[in-house]
């Protein structure tokens, strides 16, 4: 047996290595290990590590060894998942009935269709509710799993899921190109249909240009799968074909939901003639929320706010409760109001979105704003009692989490930490629990755990925890020496690396601006940074100057277009220059219709964390309409300084 290493330092450097044997699927090196790890904090990490590596391998006994000796942890029901997920797809469910009720964190969409599966499998029929759980859960799901696709199939059988559903599914996964998911949904109807599939994922115009009939449901099906791929590669064509051709030989449903498509193609453009496409959808019923919603965007770029109307009160109460289409909805209804009843509803309705304390993100404070409200900092909550810090202070799950995150393990650490705060009963923790525990991330300088964490709280809300200032002095030094905004700095530092000073992205930015090494090349010629390279990027200093000194550089180039500058640090200064053209538009209405789902939702919380930012610096009420001001095109003949940006 290997000796156990005798200091702290080296039973930390097991732990990494461990780590990095379970990232390269090394088994022999994590039994190797494991030894060493015994009685280590971190120990349930090790023994995790260890056996989920030869999962398809252990015993039962084995992991019911593991269940009881780790039992009450996060790695307990961590691996509790994954055992549930391999009975699953053994089809052994005698052993997942057995074991699922133990399963804490029913995050799991895959588990929860397994378990309707078990459930058939035991002779008992699924209630209603089931039944639209795996359907959502279903539909939602980008990327084929057997889980929710066995279950799906399962209760085609039995007459609980309509053939519609499974078409739903396929025309979500070829809008998406994801054509085996396509394929696979569309199996469980017409199993012989594969060959078609494949010839309209090959090439969709030729499949249209081959058919004139749709005798059957089968055959409109296909068709419409083909005339949806069509409208992702080139929508105007797609419009072409169905009005030419094919809306004569579909139904009203499948006419409408091909408008909608074409119409969110032509807005991804962005095209104008997105709201004349989605202008022909008769009945917006037949639409997906995703799709209304960008019926909703187009009918915005065109100020048409009866058909904005039309479209959120068609959406599911799910989406319509988002805080952008209540925020719109009122909006339309202000547009429209003609008497005192009319503009009460709409009030009304930017009265409930500002109605939790805890909760004031870019709609909340338009709405604050369309009252004619300030937005400000709201009341701080009572402050923590002592023997709530103490007791967030002695949590074990808080405490191996934030240990985690200071040996390297961020990603091990924040998933407990997420389990602890989130998951590990239904609701997750209390609200004054959650306040402790943000105290304790903030008190230990995790800023992303702080942040997160505070920001659960509905009830009240310390904004001190949601909008830290770490290295303020470097931050504000700086942005006063280039005329930049210090409260736009740190609304998009929170945003892009919640102050985590070693943040690497996927695509390689790194630090707390998240700079990518071919801009900070760029960057440092044009502010004259001699002998700079790319390792300097993890400097604090050095990546708060170049961060900054880019984000200046947008911001002048985009004419001081806070919402445009903040697009091109995200997405790059081409999209955004062609996302300004067409009509000028209010910045809530530009901001609302980016195309990327990634970048509007940066745009919008760049700038809502500015307004929160600059409210706690200067202590002033602030204005979020006044900095989002209006987008559009440049003046006829006016040169585009942004072109010479990366």
């Amino acid at each position: 047996m290997l000796a156990l290493p005798a200091d702290a330092a080296a039973r930390d450097a097991v732990l990494l290595d461990m780590r990095d044997a379970h990232r390269r699927g090394d088994k022999a090196r994590l039994t190797a290990l494991l030894p060493q790890a015994r009685g280590h904090a971190l120990e349930p990490w090790a023994a995790y590590w260890e056996l989920k590596a030869r999962l398809e391998d252990a015993a039962a006994s084995e992991v019911q060894d593991f269940l009881a000796r780790y039992a009450g942890s996060y790695q307990e029901d961590r691996l509790r998942n994954d055992w549930l997920l391999l009975l699953g797809k053994r089809r052994d469910w005698a052993a997942f009935r057995a074991e699922y009720p133990r399963y804490r964190m029913r995050d799991d969409r895959e588990l929860r269709c397994h378990a309707v599966s078990a459930d058939l499998a035991a002779g008992l029929a699924p209630g209603p509710q089931a039944v639209e759980q795996v359907r959502r859960d279903w539909l939602a799901q980008r990327d084929a799993d057997d889980g929710c696709l066995y279950a799906a199939g399962l209760l085609h059988q039995t007459g609980l899921l309509p053939y519609q559903v499974l078409w739903k599914k396929a025309r979500l996964a070829m809008e998406a190109n994801r054509p085996a998911l396509a394929r696979a949904a569309v199996a469980l109807d017409a199993p012989d249909a594969a060959a078609e599939l494949a010839s309209i994922a090959q090439s969709a115009p030729r499949y249209l240009g081959g058919r004139a009939s749709s005798a059957t449901h089968k055959r409109q099906e296909l068709a419409t799968l083909a005339l949806i791929r069509l409208a992702t590669q080139a929508p105007d064509q797609a419009a072409q074909q169905l009005e030419d051709k094919w809306a004569a030989l579909l139904d009203r449903e499948e006419r409408n939901w091909l408008w909608g498509v074409i119409g969110k193609w032509s807005a991804l453009a962005p095209s104008e003639r997105a709201h004349g496409y989605f202008s022909r959808v008769t009945r917006e019923g037949d639409l997906s929320d995703e799709l209304l919603a960008w019926k909703v965007r187009a009918a915005l770029r065109q100020g048409d706010w009866r058909a904005v109307l039309r479209s959120v009160d068609a959406m599911q109460d799910a989406a319509a409760d988002d805080g952008a289409w209540l925020y719109w909805r009122a909006r339309a209804q202000q547009a429209l109001a003609r008497h005192d009843d009319e503009r009460a509803a709409a009030r009304a309705g930017f009265e409930r979105l500002t109605a939790q304390v805890g909760r004031q993100g870019f709609y909340e404070k338009l709405a604050l704003e369309a009252l004619q409200r300030p937005i400000v900092a709201p009341p701080a909550p009572a402050p923590l009692t002592e023997a709530e810090r103490e007791a967030a202070r002695r949590h074990p799950g808080l405490g191996r989490a934030l240990l985690a995150i200071a040996l390297g393990l961020r990603g091990e650490g924040v998933r407990e930490w997420n389990y602890w705060t989130n998951l590990h009963r239904p609701g997750g923790m209390g609200e004054r629990e959650l306040y402790a525990a943000a105290d304790l991330a903030c008190a230990r300088q995790v800023w992303d755990r702080c942040i997160n964490t505070s920001e659960r709280t509905r009830s009240f809300a310390d904004f001190g925890q949601r909008f830290p200032t770490p290295h303020r002095e470097a931050v504000q030094r700086q942005a006063q020496a280039i005329g930049l905004d210090a409260a736009y700095v740190y609304g998009l530092i929170r945003q892009e690396s919640r102050f985590v000073t070693d943040a690497r992205s996927g695509v390689g930015a790194s630090g707390l601006m998240q700079v990518m090494p071919a801009t900070a090349r760029w960057t440092a010629r044009r502010i004259g940074l001699s002998g700079f390279v790319p390792a300097q990027i993890n400097d604090l200093d050095t990546n708060i100057l170049i961060g900054t000194s880019y984000l200046k550089l947008a911001l002048d180039d985009f004419q001081g277009s806070l919402p445009l500058a903040a697009a091109a640090y995200n997405a790059g200064p081409g999209r955004p220059r062609a996302w300004r053209n067409g009509p000028l538009l209010d910045g809530a209405v530009w901001a609302e219709n980016i195309p990327f789902n990634e970048t509007r939702d940066y745009v919008k919380k760049v700038l809502s964390n500015t307004v929160d930012y600059a409210g706690l610096l200067t202590g002033q009420p602030q204005s979020l309409a006044a900095r989002l001001g209006r987008v559009g095109p440049l003046a006829p003949g006016q040169a585009d300084p942004s072109m010479g940006l990366p």
